[in-house]
């Protein structure tokens, strides 16, 4: 195949860094697929790699590339392949690496399932990472139960709007966090409970059974809030003071109750096939903010770095 377009920066900086660049299409490996990319969604990861907010990860090697999620179509099967076909429309992430903005991907078959049948691309993009955040968050972290209180900061972001809709699929009583204009959007998604996260008395919003955590800032004050045996679980932290976080949560683990508990994912078929599931009965809806062409992928950067988002920003690539 002949090069391929592909988001990618050349260095660390603000959202002009990026461009619409070419490089070469990945050839899948014998255990591999290629993916046909339809769309892709920015994440907070990529704000944070572009930025160099995580360079000891990323390193120093150039054109980088971003994007982690994508909806697409299975282009090519590698020889040793199996249950997957070209033409296949499917959803994945790529794990601990970027690229997904880009006009084809190539990845393991463990990292697909089904996309939605009842959804456009756009839309299923948007639920992609905040779904597989907000279960592997909710239930495998913290354990949540049926009626326990679930507060969810950033309850209109890209994964706080996924995650409302999850805890309360999950039986909890959902109180959210959000910009003032999205509070009757973060109910409109089953919040139960929505606060001006700007005005708001942390003191007065009572105690809470599990919080989790999409901003990362203060989360030391936020954890005052837990109930006997409650549980926090953080999706990122502060890099702006990236020490202090670090050490928030370091401090945590060793000290009194509600540890805070950092992850980084990476979703398997089995829990991609699991919101392929929610979303085809209704049980999770799309949350898009905007669409944009991928050679404007700046923009994207740029709108959600100002905050105030609801649900996702989609890179159309295809």
């Amino acid at each position: 195949m002949s090069d391929m377009r592909a988001a990618l920066f050349d260095r660390y900086g603000p959202p002009e860094v990026l461009y619409l660049g070419r490089r070469p299409t990945p050839a899948p490996t014998p255990d591999e697929v290629l993916v046909r990319v339809r769309v892709a969604s920015v994440n907070g990861g990529d704000l944070l790699a572009r930025a160099g907010k995580v360079r000891l990860v990323t390193g120093r090697a150039v054109p980088k590339a971003s994007g982690i999620d994508f909806v697409g179509e299975v282009a090519e099967v590698g020889s040793s392949v199996t249950g997957v076909r070209a033409g296949d429309r499917v959803w994945g992430l790529l794990g601990r690496r970027s690229g997904s903005m880009a006009e084809y991907v190539a990845v393991r078959p463990r990292q697909i399932a089904p996309a939605p049948k009842n959804l456009t691309p756009v839309q299923a993009v948007s639920l992609l990472a905040g779904g597989t955040t907000a279960v592997t968050a909710l239930r495998e972290k913290a354990v949540i139960e049926p009626g326990e209180r679930l507060l969810v900061r950033g309850g209109s972001g890209g994964v706080g709007s996924v995650a409302v809709q999850i805890g309360k699929l999950f039986g909890a009583h959902v109180v959210a966090l959000a910009s003032a204009k999205n509070l009757d959007f973060v109910r409109g998604l089953g919040a139960d409970e929505a606060f001006d996260h700007r005005t708001a008395r942390l003191s007065e919003l009572g105690r809470f059974d599990v919080v989790l955590d999409t901003v990362g800032t203060q989360q030391s004050r936020v954890r005052r809030l837990l109930a006997p045996g409650g549980r926090m679980v953080a999706v990122t932290i502060d890099f702006n003071r990236i020490a202090a976080g670090l050490a928030t949560i370091l401090a945590s683990s060793v000290h009194g109750s509600g540890r805070i508990r950092l992850f980084s994912g990476n979703p398997g078929t089995e829990l991609l096939t699991e919101i392929t599931r929610y979303a085809e009965h209704g049980d999770i809806v799309p949350v898009v903010d905007t669409v944009h062409p991928l050679d404007r992928i700046a923009d994207a950067h740029r709108a959600l770095e100002t905050g105030g988002v609801r649900g996702k920003h989609v890179i159309q690539v295809a």
